[in-house]
């Protein structure tokens, strides 16, 4: 941060074949109640003027706008690591080319980073429209299901368990001091089951340095173009108690398996990142062993009864449930792990 009261402020902004939607946003930008320093343009070799448009933006804007223009695609994860790398602001916005922000987005956030200064990565909501921005029904929040009770986990200390049932943090929505990018960048070139935003959100939850603003403040424009969006949730096959008695065990233990996998890569990332004390770790590592240990269970039924019993008594099955499962279906879970 610089020494003066107002940080200064970047906005990295990624394109690729944007033509359709940057015009509207760049108007939003423009009529930011707090104007950007600079805007970092990394375009990923765009094939349909957007290159042009972008000099014709340039050329126009009131502030400093840079284009950086890849010698080869790079994709949204490392499009987005070069454009953070080339702004030089105390705050760097992340901008996505499709979007529409409301005019006081900006002012709010940089307010919310001066008055919290151990925070180095926040984020907001946002409405979610149509692709002509129209309709304001409901929240980004909502389908990632950041509701209220998982957002008071939240601030009773379980930001990386939230973070871990799922990404809430959408890329265009945050804003990063640019003090904490050696600690973010480079960006991993594959993160199970998350991208560029979800590895920033995990970065920061290590370190509790992340929180949120309630409020939308801007409009997030759902189109087929989209390499991420808003989708339903994909819900998958209703298993009964008869199927976990006669379902071979292998079936059973594929998705467990996976997703031990997964938490021992992010651990895996994350510790050659982050301070071995971090406070945000403890919770990484009591989820990864709770999933070891259900995916390794002993072939003998008798066996798994005091392991799993004594995971359900520490209240690891209901933790650890998706957010979208049933009351019951940790219950199942314990069933499904001393029978199968």
């Amino acid at each position: 941060m610089t020494t003066s009261a107002q940080p200064t402020i970047s906005i990295a902004l990624c394109t690729y074949n944007g033509m359709a939607y940057l015009p509207t946003q760049w108007e939003s930008l423009l009529n930011q109640q707090l104007l950007p320093n600079e805007v970092v343009i990394s375009d990923d070799r765009s094939t349909d003027g957007t290159g042009s448009l972008l000099e014709q933006f340039a050329a126009e804007a009131p502030f400093s706008v840079r284009i950086l223009g890849n010698q080869t695609r790079l994709g949204y994860n490392k499009n987005f690591e070069r454009a953070l790398a080339a702004c030089t602001c105390d705050l760097i916005f992340i901008c996505d080319q499709d979007d529409f922000w409301l005019p006081e987005k900006i002012r709010t956030m940089t307010q919310y980073m001066i008055d919290h200064p151990d925070v180095q990565v926040t984020f907001c909501d946002a409405w979610v429209t149509d692709e002509n921005l129209e309709g304001r029904q409901n929240r980004f929040w909502e389908a990632v299901l950041f509701d209220k009770e998982t957002q008071e986990r939240w601030k009773a200390g379980e930001t990386m368990d939230v973070l871990l049932d799922g990404n809430r943090m959408m890329g265009c929505a945050s804003v990063i001091r640019r003090t904490f990018l050696p600690t973010v960048l480079p960006i991993p070139g594959k993160i199970p089951g998350y991208i560029y935003d979800g590895w920033i959100a995990l970065v920061a939850a290590t370190q509790n340095v992340i929180n949120f603003i309630d409020q939308p403040l801007q409009l997030y424009r759902t189109h087929v173009q989209q390499q991420v969006g808003v989708r339903p949730q994909e819900v998958g096959a209703r298993i009964r108690l008869r199927d976990r008695l006669t379902r071979h065990r292998n079936r059973k233990l594929a998705p467990l398996l996976t997703k031990q996998v997964q938490l021992s890569t992010i651990n895996d990332l994350l510790t050659k990142r982050v301070p071995a004390n971090s406070p945000g770790l403890p919770q990484l590592r009591q989820r990864l062993a709770h999933f070891s240990l259900r995916s390794n269970l002993a072939p003998n039924r008798l066996k798994r009864i005091v392991p799993v019993l004594t995971n359900l008594v520490k209240g690891n099955y209901r933790r650890y449930a998706d957010p979208a499962a049933n009351w019951y279906a940790p219950l199942l879970a314990v069933l499904g792990d001393i029978l199968e």
